[in-house]
């Protein structure tokens, strides 16, 4: 399965993430998490997970700024979901859980027409 190289980090939208298989998803050269108007994690590709050390059985269905990444529970990402319908921002940031300070580059996905709000990560 190959997926469409001009759905990359810079350029990929919350729609476009929407219609892509799990299998698609993964196979992203970049961090997704999908989280549902809760903040829990619904996606987590296999990216995701080889790059944080954390396997998506164990990171989907939880409160992801609760129990995955509490680093990114404030004003900066998590806030953002709340206060914001309508998002595509990418922001610098240093992830610090479960890991020694790793710089990032984090896109911030949101529209109404798209049930799922993402997390974007590049390292």
């Amino acid at each position: 399965m190959v997926v469409n190289t001009s759905l990359s980090f810079n350029s990929i939208s919350a729609t476009d993430i929407g219609k892509l298989a799990p299998a698609e998803c993964d196979l992203l050269p970049f961090g997704v998490i999908g989280l549902d108007a809760e903040g829990v994690a619904v996606i987590y590709n296999a990216t995701e997970a080889r790059l944080a050390g954390l396997r998506p059985e164990n990171a989907i269905g939880a409160a992801f700024f609760e129990s995955i990444a509490q680093c990114m529970n404030n004003y900066l990402v998590a806030q953002r979901f709340i206060d914001e319908a309508v998002i595509d921002e990418t922001i610098p940031f240093v992830l610090t859980l479960r890991m020694r300070p790793t710089p990032v580059r984090l896109r911030l996905l949101a529209t109404p027409e798209v049930p799922l709000n993402y997390i974007l990560i590049e390292r």
